[in-house]
């Protein structure tokens, strides 16, 4: 990040100012628009500032101070979690750090197919898929006789550039990460996840609807304006019934 001091401001004071670099030659066209978007990017600055892995890190803070789904005691699983600013944000409101003596201390487990470098506090599975069985073994391992208050899940499939090949990718992940909160969660959990805003939306909204009581639309500020992502917020988890089992052709 290249900086100019201002001077001249309020009897002399200083000023710091963003440069955007005027000369990206050698660059292509998307790498520029991506490096001139970061460097404007106010997210991308406070997350320096806060210490966070990358912006998306305010993305949580905001619907979880919106709807109370992360409390301290709480022990919850971040799917996807490389490089791990939800992880972060996970370990500070779950208390998992202990840094609020009075309070329980929550246990949080991020888990990706990527390595994921040491998180303090944090149980760290990478280069794991959460959907096979042994990585659910390991995580059920770690949770011991904990039940999971919180699954979040921020992945989204690499895009092809076809809008239907890219709806039904990411809307085939959603449901996975569904299916693997059914079977982790503890009554009355939350689940956080990823969606692009298309067609199979509202089909995905009832599935969510018939395993929890709340489920709501957000769309952060962070969340980039020209984006279409969204996440789904699931509240109030009831569990499967023997007469209301988990529907696997639902994805399509």
């Amino acid at each position: 990040m290249l900086i100019r001091k201002i001077s001249g401001f309020g009897g002399g004071a200083t000023k710091l100012a963003k440069v955007v670099p005027s000369n990206l030659k050698g660059k292509s066209k998307s790498s520029q628009e991506w490096l001139t978007r970061q460097l404007r990017d106010p997210f991308v600055e406070r997350a320096k500032m806060m210490n966070y892995r990358c912006r998306s890190a305010f993305k949580l803070l905001e619907i979880d101070q919106k709807y109370g789904l992360i409390k301290a005691g709480r022990t919850v699983i971040d799917c996807g979690a490389a490089p791990g600013s939800w992880t972060q944000i996970a370990v500070k409101q779950s208390n998992a750090d202990g840094a609020i003596s009075s309070e329980r201390r929550g246990m949080v487990i991020g888990v990706d197919l990527l390595q994921i470098y040491p998180i303090e506090h944090a149980i760290l599975f990478g280069n794991s898929d959460f959907l096979r069985k042994e990585t659910q073994d390991k995580i059920r391992s770690a949770l011991g006789e904990r039940g999971v208050d919180c699954v979040l899940s921020d992945m989204a499939p690499n895009a092809t550039g076809i809008r239907s090949l890219d709806q039904e990718n990411i809307t085939t992940l959603c449901y996975s990460v569904l299916r693997f909160a059914l079977l982790m969660s503890a009554p009355k959990a939350s689940l956080v996840m990823k969606v692009w805003d298309n067609g199979d939306l509202p089909k995905l909204e009832r599935s969510v609807s018939e395993y929890y009581g709340s489920v709501k639309r957000a769309k952060p500020r962070a969340s980039r304006g020209d984006s279409s992502e969204l996440f789904i917020v699931a509240r109030q988890f009831r569990g499967i019934e023997a007469d209301r089992p988990f529907d696997s052709s639902a994805s399509g």
